[in-house]
């Protein structure tokens, strides 16, 4: 691996004794119930298995507390603080994503026009089970054809119409801009004429790799590296009608949803850990690397405007990923659902410490116990 760990103790975190993680209990239980009744997360590659984390997961059961204090021994109780450092000796880093609000229709007109698609009957799965030799191995997906397996249609190509027909939509939107945002941030909540509103999050995409617009504005000097956010990405294609379809197209990665209801409208929508996301305290990791249901210890100096002008220091539960979120200290923060979350996430791209907590009886693993 191309990074290692160094034990540390809880002092060590900086803010640790000012931080509240009592909603990660609850979290803790979600995770407990889906591991137990479902299946167990996938292993990453740092080793944390759900089998080490039972322990814990079992032992929030019989914590009831939102005090800070009890919340916070709780976890110097179950787990051991190893700091997360990069061979290249780089910072971590992170950014922030959001669960938007969309205006919808259930059925299409003049004004929403945009669908959002569930999972077509022909995206397959690939592996190195039923790779063919030249679909490329960073392919997840692929089309099931007479032929063989090949490369399912682009963004461009699904937006010319190529899905149109098959019943496979689940809304209309008024906005592609807003569809776009959506599929980046991989959930969204529909809001219809009457007021309703019904959520849904990932559950496939076309396996294409994730192009970054906001880089491709950049790179054509259309905006500043320095003051990029998706506020500012946002404008510019409002800003700039006739050329906007054509830069969403440079991202040829497609995502196609499922309807995801959450009970308690104060959570997230259900992500890739199968679970509520805890709004301002779940994380999206790198799945190659680490294990859902795993905590987080994130600190970083230069992110201050989510907690009101302080430095960002918190404890969080790894329960999402992402095509962008790669390597071992490489985090998006959740900062919750609608048009305030939104403003919090668009602007986050700071340098950020990572500290993961091994649950005890695994420490030993990681170095001395």
């Amino acid at each position: 691996m191309d990074f290692d760990v160094q034990r540390v103790g809880f002092a060590d975190l900086p803010g640790w004794a000012d931080d509240n993680p009592a909603p990660l209990l609850a979290a803790l239980e979600r995770c407990r119930r889906h591991v137990t009744e479902i299946k167990p997360y996938k292993t990453g590659a740092f080793g944390l298995a759900t089998a080490d984390l039972m322990p814990a997961f079992e032992a929030a059961r019989s914590v009831e507390t939102s005090d800070a204090g009890a919340a916070r021994a709780f976890f110097e109780a179950q787990f051991v603080p190893f700091r997360i450092v990069r061979a290249d000796g780089e910072a971590g880093f992170v950014t922030a994503f959001y669960e938007p609000d969309v205006f919808v229709s259930a059925v299409a007109d003049e004004t929403y026009r945009y669908p959002f698609y569930r999972r077509p009957l022909d995206l397959v799965d690939v592996d190195e089970t039923n790779r063919p030799s030249d679909l490329d191995a960073y392919f997840a997906f692929g089309q099931e054809r007479a032929d063989g397996i090949g490369e399912y249609p682009d963004r461009k190509a699904i937006e010319q119409g190529y899905l149109e027909g098959r019943g496979l939509e689940i809304a209309y939107a008024r906005s592609l801009v807003d569809v776009f945002f959506a599929h980046v941030q991989g959930a969204a909540r529909l809001v219809y004429p009457d007021g309703s509103v019904r959520r849904i999050t990932y559950a496939a995409k076309t396996g294409h790799p994730f192009s970054a617009v906001g880089k491709l504005l950049i790179e054509r000097g259309a905006i500043d590296a320095a003051t990029v956010s998706m506020q500012s990405i946002r404008q510019w294609l409002a800003d700039h009608p006739d050329e906007a379809q054509s830069v969403l197209w440079h991202n040829r990665s497609f995502i196609f949803f499922r309807e995801a209801e959450v009970s308690d409208p104060a959570l997230g929508p259900v992500a890739a850990a199968k679970v509520p996301l805890e709004p301002g305290r779940s994380l999206a990791v790198d799945r190659i690397i680490h294990t859902f249901g795993v905590p987080f210890f994130i600190a970083s100096d230069s992110l201050t405007h989510i907690d009101g002008g302080r430095p960002f220091r918190r404890l969080m539960l790894a329960l999402d990923t992402g095509s962008a979120i790669v390597g071992p200290a490489r985090g998006d923060i959740f900062t919750g659902s609608g048009d305030e979350a939104g403003r919090l996430a668009g602007s986050v791209r700071n340098a950020a410490t990572f500290f993961v907590l091994i649950p005890k009886a695994a420490a030993t693993r990681y170095g001395h116990g």
